[in-house]
């Protein structure tokens, strides 16, 4: 109601000031006409005739002149068409008083929002945190760690969601001052690793691989560092060192230890100990008898199989997971990190599948 009152009494003031000039008396406009001047010069000629600055004559001759010009001009006047003035000074101030209302309530109805509360600007930053998107959460803790450069608390907490959202370089950042100003533990230690992994495109690095090392010597179990460390020794050329830290992770992992089916598909990889992929019950039963050549036949076509329907159906999860599995147990690494792509395309517009499917990839020791 509030909004409405200050519309209309800005209305009133916009209208009042286009009548006042029309709405002058006749008379204001005569006195400040050219006969009131003539009138002041004949009083003037008067005065100096009284003072002796002209004489009789001039003064007679002067007021014959002026008269004849106040004569002229009221004659002017007269005949001037005043109704026609009249007229059009009533049709301009009746468009002020209805025009201008109407005109301002139709540009403002189809464009504005009469009935929506404002929101001021302070109100919308303190709106709950769920009900905001992630980049503006993010951009709020950035804005007050610039303000609050030592707050170990507020880098920690930002540098994983900088990671999540792709941000590597930034959350590397995040994670050394969260190391600087909130202490080190094995824990940062490894997640600065992995960050600085993942800015390399999955290489570790001479810098990630110092990091994972410096975990380590903080915490001998510090399971992700251990796991970059055998897969930098892959990387390095050297497989059994990669599967004799593996294989010291799951003797002493717990049983159910979320990395260790990733972890069991890893080392069969650099051992070369793959096995196939399961197979339905039916079809296990049918390749007993099978030879080697015709049984991975037999698997490849499972699997294309798999994927062809993955591509009618991309919404099922388990199935793509199942798809990237198998390529990785048959040691193709291009066409698994390709299923995991179409997999993310596929339900990038379902977050609840997007998540669930990143778990699985990270189970899987993909990045999720």
């Amino acid at each position: 109601m509030a909004l409405w009152f200050v519309f209309a009494m800005m209305t009133a003031v916009a209208v009042f000031a286009v009548l006042w000039p029309l709405g002058r008396s006749v008379k204001a406009q005569r006195d400040g006409s050219e006969a009131a001047v003539y009138k002041d010069q004949l009083a003037e000629v008067d005065r100096d005739a009284a003072i002796g600055l002209i004489g009789p004559s001039e003064a007679s001759a002067a007021k014959v002149e002026i008269g004849r010009r106040l004569l002229a001009s009221a004659e002017a006047e007269r005949t001037t068409p005043t109704t026609t003035r009249r007229g059009l000074r009533r049709l301009v101030a009746l468009t002020a008083l209805v025009g201008l209302p109407l005109l301002a309530v139709a540009i403002y109805l189809p464009l504005g929002s009469p009935t929506l509360p404002d929101e001021p600007l302070v109100a919308r930053a303190k709106a709950p945190a769920s009900s905001q998107p992630l980049d503006n959460l993010v951009a709020q803790v950035e804005a007050h760690l610039e303000k609050n450069p030592t707050d170990g608390r507020g880098w920690t907490v930002l540098a994983p969601v900088l990671a999540k959202t792709g941000r590597f370089e930034d959350a590397a950042r995040a994670y050394r001052n969260a190391i600087t100003y909130a202490g080190e533990t094995a824990d940062r230690r490894a997640d600065l690793g992995e960050v600085l992994t993942s800015a390399a495109g999955g290489v570790v690095t001479a810098d990630a691989k110092t990091e994972f090392e410096r975990a380590v010597a903080l915490n001998q179990d510090e399971a992700k560092a251990r796991y970059f460390l055998g897969l930098a020794a892959e990387q390095d050329g050297r497989p059994k060192d990669a599967a004799t830290i593996w294989r010291a992770m799951l003797e002493k992992a717990p049983a159910d230890a979320p990395w260790r089916p990733m972890l069991q598909t890893e080392l069969a990889r650099v051992d070369g100990t793959a096995k196939q992929p399961a197979l339905p019950e039916g079809a296990a039963a049918a390749v007993q008898n099978m030879s080697e050549a015709d049984r991975a036949a037999m698997i490849q076509g499972m699997v294309a199989k798999l994927a062809a329907r993955l591509k009618q159906n991309g919404d099922d999860v388990d199935g793509w997971l199942r798809l990237v599995r198998a390529y990785m147990v048959l040691g193709d690494t291009d066409r698994a990190k390709s299923a995991q792509t179409e997999a993310r395309q596929a339900v990038a517009d379902k977050p609840d599948r997007l998540k669930q499917l990143n778990d699985g990839l990270k189970g899987l020791g993909l990045d999720g």
